[in-house]
């Protein structure tokens, strides 16, 4: 199928393009295309008119800052897997956002674009939950920041209102704990059927957030026990307060085996 008929508007700099968000409140935001493109072709989206954010230069980034790193919205899936400093200070970013789809897609798809089409089996909403990340909102009328895990309200669902504009992410860097990323998909590439982020603090408390099971990040604060067992079944009992999307079973049992090997990674043991 085609999509529908629709306006292009290409600006060059940010107030422009929140002008024509704030014209139109009918006006989606374009950069990468890996998820609306699709849709507007099954006209699951008819949006009157496209603002393409690709030539707002001042939108890719990646910066150190005195807390943590920035980000820009127009940094692409591939750009997080190599960055040097990414690396460096956020090495679990890195891993999954080497696990978004493939490479041709990771070279197109933004940050911010996945981050606000909020698919409840992709990687990177689910890390900014887990790294507990800000988000910054932009519009004519100012800009607000709003913490990751307050953003996500449900299947494909989030607190970015009319003519809002995604613009940056901040995240913390904390030497306090480690990080640990896992995923299972039935072929490389593919949306995830289960997938978890693990940190781990000196103290011992960890926070598993899992993605790809219900409909969207859910993170949980608890104690994991050193004994494989113990953990295993700690694990288990949590999972059973997910509400998975389809096969309720099978996915739990999932959620329990990615948020072990994420736990594991966390520890320094690769799964």
């Amino acid at each position: 199928m085609k999509p529908v008929a629709f306006a292009y508007e290409r600006p060059t700099v940010l107030t422009d393009a929140l002008r024509l968000l704030a014209e139109d409140g009918d006006a989606k935001v374009i950069a990468g295309g890996q998820s609306l493109i699709p849709m507007m072709n099954f006209r699951l989206s008819r949006p009157a008119k496209l603002v393409d954010i690709n030539q707002v230069k001042e939108l890719s980034y990646i910066r150190k800052t005195d807390a943590g790193v920035a980000l820009g919205a127009l940094v692409r899936h591939q750009e997080l897997h190599e960055d040097p400093l990414v690396r460096e200070l956020l090495p679990v970013l890195a891993d999954a956002a080497g696990e978004v789809g493939h490479w041709a897609i990771r070279t197109r798809g933004t940050l911010g674009g996945s981050l606000t089409h909020a698919d409840p089996a992709s990687e990177l909403p689910a890390a900014m939950v887990a790294l507990r990340a800000e988000l910054e909102l932009q519009s004519v009328d100012g800009t607000r920041t709003v913490p990751a895990e307050e953003f996500y309200l449900g299947l494909l669902t989030t607190d970015i209102q009319p003519g809002e504009l995604l613009t940056a992410v901040h995240i913390p860097v904390s030497s306090a704990k480690s990080y640990g990323f896992a995923e299972f998909a039935r072929r490389p590439g593919d949306f995830a059927l289960a997938g978890a982020f693990v940190a781990l603090a000196e103290n011992g408390a960890a926070e598993v957030t899992w993605f790809g099971v219900s409909g969207g990040p859910e993170r949980r604060e608890l104690d994991l026990p050193a004994d494989d067992t113990a953990r295993r079944q700690r694990l288990a009992e949590v999972a059973q307060e997910l509400d998975p999307l389809s096969e309720p079973e099978y996915r739990r049992q999932l959620a329990v085996e990615v948020a072990e090997a994420a736990y594991q990674n966390a520890r320094g043991r690769r799964a």
